[in-house]
C-alpha cells in the first residue's frame, strides 16, 4: 500500500512539474494540443511555417488543418525554433509525418538525452528505415524507459468535434504513462496504458497500408463481404509482422492494433483510404498523391513494410500487393484478382 500511496503522490507532482511540447503542426498534432490544453495546461508548440504560427497565434485557429477548432492561445507557447521549444519542456510529443519527421528532428542540436520523447507518428522513417522509438534511442540516446507512443484507433477529425474517442499511449516506465496517460484524458478521451512501444508503433504504420488495400478493394467495386476477409486477413498479416520483428506477449486484437486497423480501413476520413479509392478507380499514383491535400502515410509505409520484410520473409500478400500497385506500377484490377486466391 505505502508503494501505491507514493507512487501516486510521484505522479501528480510529476503532473504539475513537468511540461509538454507538441511538434508539428498537421491536423494529428492539432488535436493532441487540443487535448492537451483542456485541463488548462500550457502546451509549448513547435511550427516550422512562420506565416502559420502567426496566424494561430493572432486567431487561435489553424488555417490549414482541422479549422473549424478553435484553440485555447492563451495556453499556447508557439515558437518556429525547435531547440528553443525542447530545451523549455520535459516531455516532446512528435507528431510530425514520417516523410519530413527526420528532416525536423535533425535541427536539434541540444542534449535531449534525459527527456522524454513521445511518438505519435504513424509511420516509419524513411531515410532510416526505422520506427521513431529506435531512432529516439540511437539518435538521441534516450533511454526507452523515456520513450513513449501514442496511438488510436483516433481520427483528429473526431477529437475537434469532441466525440468520444480511445487512445493508446504505450511506455515501458509505469511512472511515465501513468503521468501522460492522465495529460490525455479528458471528457471525450479515454486512455489505455500498454508496454508494447514496438509493436504499437509498427501497427500504426501498417494499419495505413491495409487502408490503402481496403480503398483500392472500394475502388475496384469490391463489396462488404470481401473487405471484411480483407480486414481479417490483415490483422493476421500485422500479427505475423510485428511479431517476427519483436516478439513478446501481446493481444493483436486489442484496440491499439486491431481498432486502429479498422477505423482506418473503413472510416470516410481515412486519407489512405482515400487514396487506394483513387488508385482503384484507375488513377495512376503520381496524380492520386497530388490530389491529396495531407500526407497519406501508408504509401510511405508500404515501401518501408516492404524493405524490412526483406530481411524477415513474413507471408505477407496483402501488404506485397499493395506495394507492387504504387511502386511496381502493377494494375490493381489484375493485382487484387491474385490477391483473391490467396486469402481465405
Amino acid at each position: 500500500m505505502l508503494k501505491t500511496y507514493k507512487n501516486k503522490l510521484e505522479v501528480l507532482h510529476l503532473q504539475k512539474k513537468w511540461k509538454v511540447a507538441v511538434l508539428g503542426n498537421g491536423s494529428w498534432a492539432t488535436a493532441l494540443v487540443k487535448i492537451l490544453t483542456e485541463k488548462k495546461r500550457k502546451v509549448s508548440w513547435y511550427i516550422r511555417d512562420n506565416e502559420n504560427a502567426l496566424e494561430i497565434e493572432k486567431y487561435g485557429i489553424n488555417p490549414k488543418y482541422l479549422s473549424s477548432l478553435k484553440l485555447k492561445r492563451r495556453r499556447l507557447n508557439i515558437s518556429c525554433d525547435i531547440n528553443k521549444i525542447v530545451r523549455e519542456v520535459n516531455v516532446i510529443i512528435v507528431a510530425i509525418p514520417s516523410v519530413y519527421a527526420y528532416r525536423e528532428l535533425s535541427k536539434i542540436n541540444i542534449d535531449v538525452s534525459e527527456k522524454i520523447f513521445v511518438s505519435a507518428v504513424k509511420g516509419v522513417l524513411p531515410e532510416r528505415m526505422q520506427i521513431l522509438g529506435n531512432f529516439f534511442h540511437d539518435h538521441f540516446k534516450i533511454s526507452y524507459d523515456q520513450i513513449g507512443v501514442i496511438s488510436g484507433p483516433c481520427h483528429a477529425e473526431e477529437i475537434a468535434m469532441e466525440k468520444l474517442s480511445y487512445l493508446t499511449f504505450s511506455c515501458p516506465n509505469i511512472t511515465n504513462a501513468k503521468v501522460i496517460s492522465k495529460w490525455l484524458k479528458c471528457k471525450y478521451i479515454r486512455v489505455t496504458v500498454s508496454n508494447d512501444i514496438t509493436g504499437t508503433e509498427y501497427a500504426a504504420m501498417l494499419k495505413n497500408c491495409y487502408a490503402i488495400a481496403a480503398g483500392i478493394a472500394h475502388g475496384l467495386g469490391y463489396g462488404d463481404n470481401f473487405t471484411s476477409v480483407l480486414m481479417s486477413n490483415s490483422i493476421r498479416e500485422m500479427k505475423i509482422f510485428i511479431k517476427n520483428i519483436y516478439k513478446m506477449k501481446r493481444n493483436i486484437n486489442n484496440s491499439a492494433y486491431l481498432g486502429d486497423l479498422l477505423v482506418t480501413g473503413y472510416s470516410t476520413f481515412s486519407r489512405n483510404r482515400k487514396l487506394g479509392v483513387m488508385l482503384g478507380k484507375g488513377n495512376n499514383i503520381e496524380d492520386s498523391l497530388l490530389e491529396m491535400n495531407m500526407v497519406a502515410e501508408g504509401y510511405y509505409g508500404s515501401k518501408s513494410a516492404f524493405q524490412i520484410n526483406k530481411k524477415f520473409k513474413s507471408n505477407i500478400p496483402i501488404l506485397n500487393t499493395v506495394y507492387s500497385i504504387m511502386y511496381e506500377k502493377h494494375n490493381a484490377k489484375k493485382a487484387f484478382k491474385k490477391l483473391e486466391s490467396k486469402l481465405d
